[in-house]
């Protein structure tokens, strides 16, 4: 993805102010060989680039002065409130450095795993993105990772994914977290919880008539015995 910026002479809050209203945005680009140089950028161009996933991670030909340089996107900061890009870094590309990035990953064919198709589970992504090292002419704009295997009960973790050739995946504590769980549905839960709860009253059912039977019989022959106690009293 290409994209143009000029060269900024003027620093400081008050320039930069200016410069933002005059519909500019003011950046810098740092890195590599060269000394960090000042740049601006056309502030409408600069919004819709930023809207499109591809800008933040993938190397960007940056056209400043005249010649084309390789880049990447490092941090932005926007205004608080206003739909407003306060300030912008890009960092130089060099071809023989391993660079550091975090990369998107896009989820593919849940809804044909057996977990959401037939046993009506939620496919839950735990990590939406993935800190990996590469050298910058192996860097992928995403990761797809194929979910169609998954089950009831199942956990993807990051070992179970396959990596584009020269990526190396960064993890920060866990040596192999959870990329994607399976959770079952509420509704699901609820049925589960409705079935169990009536296959315990049915088995408690005939426990309970037993036990209201000898009662009753007692009872029975508690009432034949107090009949003639009755009568013998009446004469």
């Amino acid at each position: 993805m290409k994209f143009v910026a000029f060269e900024r002479n003027k620093q400081g809050t008050g320039a930069s102010r200016r410069l933002r209203n005059s519909g500019k945005a003011p950046g810098i680009v740092y890195g590599g060989e060269g000394q960090p140089q000042l740049i601006e950028l056309d502030h409408n161009a600069l919004w819709h680039a930023l809207k499109k996933e591809v800008f933040h991670s993938s190397i960007l030909e940056m056209e400043l002065a005249g010649k084309t340089s390789k880049v990447l996107l490092r941090d932005v900061q926007y205004h608080p409130y206003k739909p407003q890009v306060v300030h912008i870094d890009f960092q130089r590309v060099d071809a023989n450095t391993k660079l550091h990035m975090k990369v998107p990953l896009h989820y593919k064919n849940a809804e044909e795993s057996q977990a959401v198709k037939l046993e009506h589970c939620l496919v839950n992504p735990v990590v939406n993105e993935l800190d990996i090292s590469c050298l910058p002419a192996d860097l992928p704009e995403f990761i797809e990772v194929d979910l169609s295997g998954l089950k009831k009960g199942m956990s993807l973790h990051l070992n179970d994914i396959q990596l584009p050739k020269g990526v190396k995946a960064v993890t920060h504590g866990k040596p192999n977290p959870v990329i994607v769980s399976v959770v079952t549905a509420a509704a699901e839960e609820s049925a589960e919880a409705a079935t169990a709860g009536a296959e315990g009253a049915a088995a408690a059912a005939p426990a309970a008539e037993a036990k209201a039977a000898p009662a009753a019989k007692g009872g029975a022959k508690d009432a034949k015995a107090a009949a003639p106690a009755k009568d013998a009293k009446k004469k």
